[in-house]
């Protein structure tokens, strides 16, 4: 097959001596230029290259600072430019860093990481973001484990208090991971309505702490901490911080309603939720808003559970500011026995007067107005 490709040529070329004319009227194509390869295309721009992409900063203590320099090589044939250096979240964050670096030039991103609030193994993140062309991101890595020399178990205590609950109660316990043993004593609440009991599970090593609501709470977040005193020469007050969420009895969604812009255009429908987060059923009756031609239609959503009630205001309603008006319904719940959500309305937008027009001056030559006594004189 070659032999004959080879005679074919041949041919045309003894063709092309002999008829030149044939020759130019028969121009040969020129051969397609080869398509460099990917890597070589790549590497006509800038590219970054981390030496250490993914830094292990092994164990640390909950509050020592985590400091490391990422190294970065500029291995393309163009400047590179790092326009941003974001880290993961606000305990990381990012020190010096090389704006820009020629071909073969070096640069460095300088991180730090707050180890306070953490106990266990940690994985954090820095984008670095650059002009390189084939991979403008560059994600690296910040991991290790972290420590505590006293470890709450839970770290934040949070309780969640049903509106039926008659107390609320949570346990705590107090771990010693030091070599030497660890007293802990005269624990104290900052919240007079938690009491703290310190139980010994394992003396030296592990505490308990029983943490009880003293009566009843009221609906709403409820926020406090026990005081202990140590034994430890670097830790000789431990600080327990707790969260109480105690859920409301009757949920009211929204608990305002908010009108459109005065007057109103067209008849605006506004729906108010009621749910009960009591055990014990729930039984509403006789709902009304204090203003002429509003509607009020109250439906029952989940019996004994969640209601709704929707209002209409008609066109042209306009609140006054002296009408106090508000949705009120009867409640079977002893402990909230009505139900009353106030109306507001978004007031009119002021208008600014329109400007004054300036004075004329007075026209060339004109004689200015004298007063009588000038006159006079």
């Amino acid at each position: 097959m070659h032999n004959f490709t080879r005679n074919i040529c041949g041919v045309l070329l003894m063709v092309a001596g002999v008829l030149p004319g044939w020759a130019e009227d028969h121009p040969v194509a020129p051969a397609a230029a080869a398509t460099p390869p990917a890597a070589e295309v790549a590497g006509k721009g800038p590219k970054i290259q981390f030496a250490t992409p993914v830094y292990d900063f092994g164990r640390v203590q909950a509050g020592e600072m985590v400091k490391y320099t990422y190294m970065f090589t500029n291995i393309g044939e163009e400047t590179l430019e790092l326009s941003n250096v974001q880290p993961s979240c606000g305990c990381t964050t990012a020190g010096d860093w090389t704006k820009s670096v020629a071909a073969g030039g070096t640069g460095k991103v300088s991180v730090q990481f707050n180890s306070a609030n953490f106990n266990g193994p940690v994985l954090k993140t820095v984008t670095v973001t650059s002009n390189e062309k084939q991979k403008p991101v560059t994600v690296l890595q910040l991991k290790g484990t972290v420590w505590k020399p006293i470890e709450l178990v839970p770290q934040y205590t949070v309780l969640t208090v049903p509106p039926d609950a008659p107390s609320a109660s949570a346990t705590v316990r107090i771990v010693n991971h030091l070599d030497e043993p660890l007293d802990v004593f005269s624990p104290v609440s900052s919240n007079p309505a938690f009491s703290a009991v310190l139980i010994t599970n394992q003396p030296g090593k592990e505490y308990q702490i029983n943490l009880t609501s003293a009566g009843e709470l009221n609906s709403g977040n409820v926020q406090g901490k026990v005081t202990l005193k140590t034994s430890s020469a670097k830790t000789p007050t431990l600080d327990v911080p707790f969260w109480a969420n105690v859920q409301p009895i009757i949920s009211v969604i929204p608990p305002r309603i908010m009108l459109p812009q005065a007057p109103l255009k067209v008849k605006a429908p506004m729906t108010v939720t009621i749910q009960n987060n009591s055990t014990n059923a729930l039984t509403l009756s006789e709902p009304s808003v204090n203003a002429p031609g509003v509607d009020v239609q109250l439906k029952e959503v989940q019996p004994g559970r969640l209601y709704n009630a929707v209002l209409t205001f008609p066109e042209n309603f306009e609140l006054r500011q002296d009408m106090g008006i508000a949705l009120t319904l009867k409640s079977s719940q002893p402990r909230m026995p009505e139900i009353r959500v106030p109306v507001a309305q978004m007031a009119r937008p002021v208008v600014a007067p329109p400007p004054t027009a300036p004075a004329k001056p007075a026209a060339s030559g004109a004689v200015a107005p004298t007063s009588s006594a000038q006159a006079a004189r």
